[in-house]
């Protein structure tokens, strides 16, 4: 196993993370207290949307760099 395929393996996870945590974002506000009431890991639904914003810049963060670095052959094969 290569250099490349953990960091195409990251890559790929940070895709599908950004797919999910997209989808879990809810267009009026409600975002995760939408689901099931209220979301019950936080202390209020703020917090909870506040999370969720900031693991979905993070993971586009890790996703667009990925794809720079594996783009541009900066790992070598």
């Amino acid at each position: 196993m290569t250099i490349n395929n953990v960091v195409e393996a990251i890559w790929a996870l940070s895709a599908l993370g950004l797919i999910v945590l997209v989808l879990l974002h809810s267009p009026k506000g409600d975002g995760v207290g939408a689901i099931g009431g209220q979301a019950q890991l936080f202390s209020s639904t703020k917090s909870a949307e506040a999370t969720l914003n900031r693991v979905t810049w993070t993971l586009t963060v890790i996703f667009l760099g990925l794809t720079v670095v594996l783009s541009a052959n900066l790992l070598g094969k």
